[in-house]
């Protein structure tokens, strides 16, 4: 009889932790008096496989035409390389990107906030060296150098310059520097 329950519990914590580890996105259609129509989406928490997926989906079921759509970035940062597909995502659709005056951008969330068409930046964004999940040695980083994960070559696709790539190669992964608001100007992030 403690087996049922049991295995219940553990398909409810792995449940939990798995819905732990993705980013919140949600996306929301709404009129505001000043703007319109908008498509907002939040992206929060910290970004894992199947967050590109997520944010898909909420796109495709807010069809139309809006007078702007923005992506709200209250970001931890996570999986680099699932930020950039989701940049590219955002870039592709139209999305201004905003870091409200409560909100962080830190580590891979940079990815996103490089992708909005406008970018207004209020709260802080801190930079980092993306961890790899195969280690931080000289050989694990160089086989995530290809064209689709080069942070470098995001940044140009971007506008922005390729320039940050170096400089968050120099900030270790469990590190963080903020940017000074002239710095976000120098990026083009603000």
């Amino acid at each position: 009889m403690r087996t049922p329950l049991l295995h219940a519990a553990l398909l409810c914590a792995s449940a939990l932790y798995a819905a732990a580890a993705q980013a919140k996105v949600e996306v929301e259609a709404a009129r505001q008096q000043s703007l319109g129509s908008v498509l907002a989406a939040k992206i929060s928490e910290d970004i894992a496989p199947g967050d590109y997926e997520a944010l898909l989906a909420g796109i495709k079921a807010n069809p139309g035409q809006f007078n702007r759509k923005i992506v709200l970035l209250d970001n931890i940062g996570g999986s680099a390389s699932e930020a950039i597909r989701m940049g590219r995502l955002l870039r592709e659709t139209g999305f201004d990107a905003l870091v409200p005056s409560t909100g962080v951008c830190q580590g891979s969330c940079i990815y996103l906030l490089a992708a909005g068409h406008k970018k207004t930046v209020s709260g802080s964004v801190g930079l980092h060296r993306p961890h790899f999940p195969s280690g931080e040695s000289a050989q694990a980083q160089a086989s995530h150098r290809d064209v689709r994960y080069s942070p470098a070559a995001y940044f140009r696709e971007m506008h922005v310059p390729s320039r940050l790539a170096e400089e968050m190669q120099r900030i270790a992964p469990q590190s963080m520097r903020l940017l000074s608001a002239q710095e976000l100007t120098r990026y083009k992030l603000n």
